[in-house]
């Protein structure tokens, strides 16, 4: 086996970071990285997004980010898809980007609460046919005891959309993740990697720098 301690883990060349110079909200930063990255590295936007279970364990998987403004930063799933339902137990949340391409991590954590249903509908409706087929589907991360049955169900979802091109389910959410603080993460090949946090306060972001 190849030592784990064997494998490159960043370019030769990382970008540059000033953590002095920065905006004054996080969402200006992220997109700028958002926007460099996709220069890069394939799947810019895709996030993990972490949750916890019923008993209180971490759940996380990959999704891709739909959108970021002032309302959140947007993610979407059936309500009764198990991220949709420990969310509704627990509506608290943390996503991870990152771009090894790039040398680069971003960390979100907030609260979270889902869009109003003509927004999600709206989500679902833009969505390719193929993926809104997929959606009705159905038994997310149930057991598949029969092949079969996903392609019948498959087969099944595809018709209903192609017979109701304009129907969202009343299941499908996007949710909005409110973030109460942001992390860039840029690494440095001395080690000494830059790490800028952003705080949200009553009167607003307080930036501060951590240590590596």
């Amino acid at each position: 086996m190849v030592s784990l301690r064997g494998w490159q883990s960043f370019p030769e060349q990382l970008p540059e970071f000033d953590p002095d110079h920065t905006p004054e909200t996080p969402e200006e930063l992220f997109l700028a990285w958002l926007t460099e990255a996709g220069e890069h590295v394939l799947a810019p936007h895709a996030v993990t997004l972490s949750t916890v279970d019923a008993d209180g364990a971490p759940d996380a998987r990959v999704v891709i980010l739909k959108n970021v403004d002032e309302d959140g930063w947007a993610v979407a799933t059936s309500s009764e898809s198990p991220k949709g339902q420990q969310l509704a137990a627990n509506p608290r949340a943390a996503l991870t980007f990152f771009w090894p391409g790039r040398g680069r991590q971003v960390r979100v954590r907030g609260l979270v609460v889902p869009a109003a249903p003509e927004v999600s509908a709206d989500d679902f409706l833009a969505r390719p046919p193929a993926s809104r087929a997929e959606a009705y589907v159905g038994h997310q991360s149930e057991v598949l005891s029969d092949p079969e049955k996903l392609v019948e169900a498959a087969a099944a979802a595809a018709d209903w959309v192609a017979e109701n091109p304009d129907v969202a389910p009343e299941t499908w959410t996007r949710y909005l993740i409110q973030p109460e603080s942001v992390e860039f993460w840029q690494a440095s090949h001395d080690r000494r990697h830059l790490r800028v946090r952003y705080r949200r306060e009553p009167a607003g972001w307080v930036r501060e720098r951590l240590w590596p």
